[in-house]
């Protein structure tokens, strides 16, 4: 049976943002009547793709944030909370130091739509790559009034000719989607198992960081439904606990600086 060969970590675009958005933590981010003109807090946000090395093809999961973010983004007023550093690199400058462009991607899979997953979709959209969502969040995403709503900006995916999955879905062998609600309609995670390296996980925004994680788990500020996202988190860890996996989390920083990205590592 084939299997995948090699897991490359793509760097994808590092934002900021208030803590806020991605940790509900009493005492960090809500404060108490003592300490009520307490500053915000800011932090790093990384976002990252996976490219999955596979005898069937090339499996690029996730796209990260647009190189024009800054127009992109004005008429919704994302990029006043969610700037992106200058120095950072996007998808297109990751795969081309693989000496590779998206035209040599056989499957795109979405984790879910958001402005920083699928802003890059489109440059996918070429008659080759199988672009693959999750069913709920095809319809939910497509289904808002108006351009954009919350984090979801439609002209980011509008018109794509997607594949509709749902459910726990093996995309290849070895390689497989976790329905994984809850931040969105149909938010799904990633999961990779390597013949070597064991099972990984890749949460997507299903839990963004490892204090997210827990236990117990920890909520954020951009939850679509908070039960059915606690419900997957719990499945997640199931899964995890199951099967030896290591997690890697959506917007991890403090993480994402001991992960192999490439080009000068990956998982094998």
């Amino acid at each position: 049976m084939s299997a995948p060969s090699k897991v490359h970590l793509l760097r994808t675009g590092t934002m900021e943002c208030d803590q806020t958005w991605l940790l509900l933590k009493p005492g960090q981010n809500i404060t108490t009547r003592s300490a009520k003109d307490k500053p915000a807090v800011w932090t790093t946000c990384p976002t990252h793709a996976v490219l999955i090395e596979h005898p069937d093809g090339r499996i690029l999961w996730d796209t990260g944030v647009p190189q024009d973010w800054e127009t992109r983004w004005a008429p919704t007023g994302l990029q006043e909370f969610f700037p992106v550093q200058r120095a950072t690199s996007y998808l297109q400058d990751s795969l081309a130091a693989l000496e590779l462009t998206p035209e040599d991607i056989d499957v795109l899979v979405l984790s879910h739509l958001h402005f920083d997953h699928a802003a890059n979709a489109k440059l996918f959209d070429n008659g080759r790559t199988r672009i693959v969502v999750n069913r709920h969040e095809h319809e939910g995403a497509l289904g808002i009034d108006g351009p954009f709503k919350g984090a979801h900006l439609k002209s980011d995916y509008e018109g794509i000719d997607f594949e509709l999955i749902e459910g726990d879905t093996d995309i290849a062998p070895g390689v497989g989607v976790i329905e994984t609600p809850g931040h969105t309609w149909g938010t799904m995670s990633l999961r990779v198992d390597l013949p070597r390296g064991g099972t990984k996980i890749f949460t997507s925004d299903a839990v963004y960081l490892s204090e997210s994680w827990g236990p117990p788990a920890i909520g954020a500020a951009i939850v679509w439904d908070s039960v059915r996202w606690l419900e997957s988190v719990e499945k997640l860890r199931r899964i995890a606990e199951q099967t030896g996996a290591e997690v890697i989390f959506g917007h991890d920083e403090a993480q994402a600086a001991r992960l192999p990205f490439a080009p000068e590592g990956h998982f094998a």
